[in-house]
């Protein structure tokens, strides 16, 4: 075999394997039937070609091709095995993406598996949002709070150095300055306060003493107190009371003597003439005892009463 031929040949598979390897890093293996899909996006949210796509975590093609189409959309078409059959109304989502992995593609089954998907159909297309867009949706918020709250600290700055004007913190020193006496006063009372107690310790050992002795006194009385029966104390001041509203419901009825002296006019208006009768007699006796009294040893008549004039 000539040298020209055997050059020729080396180029021609080359070629062949060069266009092999270009396709097989695309997605795209030659040698292997496969059925192709497709699903319409707005965006593919930086999805690359010879990205895999997986049904149920498990890779069953990638996708060879990104196109722009009418109205700035983007079609992706997918190579997948004939292996693996799957419903028609599957939705085929763009999902992942981190900080170092890119994009990829997977299936969600749909579960009426009556309508078979078939190369060349187009699917449903769906996004999911990954690692980064997870991140940036939790972290807006925070970023807004965060920089609300740089505000009102700059705003609190700005009160605060508008209130702490030159005046103020010379005032605010003073008082520091007047405080700082104030604390040194009273470390010199509690100096000295220490010092009274050191000298009056004794005496103070004894009144605590003596407030004990106290305390134990007045604890023994307080039992002596509690074994005094005013149960029954209070009982016999309840049945005196009791005796006492019967004698005072008697004397208002009118029972007894005592009863009927205080309820009986005519008793009482003749208790008061008996008394008023009693007293002249008395005052005529007084006055007159001969006429009460007589002793006549040699028979003297007695001489007329006349009564007196008051």
């Amino acid at each position: 075999m000539k040298k020209e031929v055997k050059v020729g040949i080396l180029a021609i598979v080359a070629v062949a394997l060069f266009i092999f390897g270009y396709n097989f890093l695309k997605g795209n293996n030659l040698f292997n039937t496969s059925r192709t899909f497709y699903a319409v996006y707005d965006n593919v949210e930086g999805l690359n070609q010879s990205a895999p796509v997986t049904i149920n975590g498990y890779q069953v093609g990638s996708v060879t091709k990104i196109d722009f189409i009418e109205s700035g959309k983007l079609l992706v078409t997918m190579n997948m095995s004939d292996d693996f059959t799957f419903p028609k109304k599957s939705v085929a989502k763009i999902y992942g993406g981190g900080l170092i992995g890119g994009k990829s593609m997977k299936i969600e089954l749909d579960d009426d598996f009556s309508n078979i998907a078939k190369s060349g159909d187009t699917l449903q297309s769906g996004v999911e949002e990954g690692l980064i867009e997870l991140v940036n949706e939790k972290l807006t918020p925070l970023k807004d709070k965060i920089s609300h709250a740089v505000v009102e600290i700059d705003t609190l700055l700005g009160s605060i150095n508008y209130v702490l004007d030159a005046q103020t913190r010379n005032n605010l020193k003073e008082s520091i300055k007047s405080l700082n006496g104030t604390m040194a006063s009273l470390n010199s009372s509690s100096s000295k306060m220490e010092g009274i107690l050191d000298t009056n310790r004794d005496k103070i050992n004894l009144s605590i003493d003596k407030f004990s002795q106290t305390a134990d006194n007045l604890s023994k009385m307080t039992d002596s107190l509690s074994q005094i029966e005013f149960k029954s104390i209070v009982q016999n001041a309840d049945e005196t009371l009791l005796n006492l509203n019967e004698i005072s419901s008697k004397l208002n009825s009118g029972e007894g003597s005592l009863g009927k002296l205080l309820n009986d006019d005519q008793l009482y208006q003749n208790v008061e003439n008996a008394t008023k009768e009693m007293e002249e007699l008395m005052r005529d006796l007084k006055l007159n005892p001969k006429r009460y009294v007589h002793f006549s040893v040699f028979g003297k008549k007695n001489k007329e009463y006349n009564n007196p004039e008051d």
